[in-house]
């Protein structure tokens, strides 16, 4: 029996897209032949895994881990909704989020590497993430992730799974529940008008200057109108100032403080947001194909 070593495995693993363990024991299997070893993966797995890792995820998931004052929120990207329901990928992606909270994992490629194993696949994460590429055929990727830790209590709040919300916070947990609610469904940019990045003031008030300057108003009221836009702005997009989704007669902040509740700071995660998504365009597709046999 050959010796089946690590660099005989990432060699295997390299020309394949194959899970580790699954390279060993297919190198074990053909006696240290890697081209039998190869065709032995390809029949298992196909060539599903290799074909699938180029394409893009903009669909996914996003879930939550909260043990104690530690939690995680984590999205998990995949090409089609379909996959979104599968259980397999949910709890893969679950799992994800559990190994940020437990591990604090330094990047993507880090929290790969952390032990995890799911049915016949694993030790890693990234190779159970591998193995489920080759077994559903879609390509799938563990896009960004945040991990808070010792800043007091924390809530979640997951609107399906598309959308997802992680709250720092100190007091009542129900009011915090509620402000992660809130946040998902009016998904606003800071905490409060202090914190909203200054390209987006400057953007808003690029917009506000355009429409002071088509008003043909004198110069005095033109700035203040830019002026009460951009203050309008600020109000809108942070969290503090908004009205209370449940209760649009008071703010956010209005009711925090009833509950006696302090909000320290939150993450909003949509899933594929900023993710430019392939737009594919049928007609063009069949006119390409029609023009391609008349030249044949």
């Amino acid at each position: 029996m050959a010796a089946i070593t690590a660099s005989m495995v990432a060699e295997l693993r390299a020309k394949t897209d194959a899970p580790m363990m699954e390279c060993k024991k297919a190198l074990t299997e053909a006696d240290g032949d890697m081209v039998k070893a190869e065709e032995l993966l390809r029949v298992k797995l196909g060539t599903k895994a290799g074909k699938a890792a180029s394409r893009v995820t903009a669909e996914g998931v996003v879930t939550a881990s909260i043990k104690g004052n530690t939690g995680s929120i984590v999205e998990v990207n995949c090409e089609t909704d379909f996959v979104t329901k599968n259980d397999s990928f949910l709890a893969l992606a679950q799992g994800a989020a559990d190994l940020v909270a437990e591990h604090n994992p330094a990047d993507v490629a880090a929290l790969g590497a952390l032990p995890f194993s799911m049915g016949e696949f694993g030790p890693t994460l990234e190779d159970v993430r591998v193995g489920l590429i080759g077994k559903i055929g879609e390509n799938m990727s563990f896009r960004r992730f945040v991990r808070k830790s010792g800043g007091g209590q924390l809530a979640s709040y997951l609107h399906g799974t598309r959308i997802g919300v992680l709250v720092e916070f100190e007091g009542d947990e129900a009011a915090a529940r509620d402000v992660a609610m809130h946040v998902a469904a009016m998904k606003p940019v800071s905490l409060a008008s202090s914190d909203v990045p200054a390209e987006l003031i400057e953007k808003e008030r690029s917009v506000a200057t355009a429409k002071a300057q088509e008003s043909g108003k004198p110069a005095d009221i033109a700035t203040k109108m830019i002026e009460g836009s951009v203050q309008k702005y600020l109000k809108e997009v942070s969290l503090l100032n908004q009205p209370f989704v449940k209760n649009d007669k008071q703010t956010v902040e209005q009711m925090l403080k009833e509950r006696g509740t302090t909000v320290k700071g939150f993450t909003l995660f949509v899933v594929g947001e900023g993710i430019e998504k392939k737009q594919d365009d049928f007609a063009a597709e069949v006119a390409a194909q029609v023009a391609a046999a008349k030249k044949g």
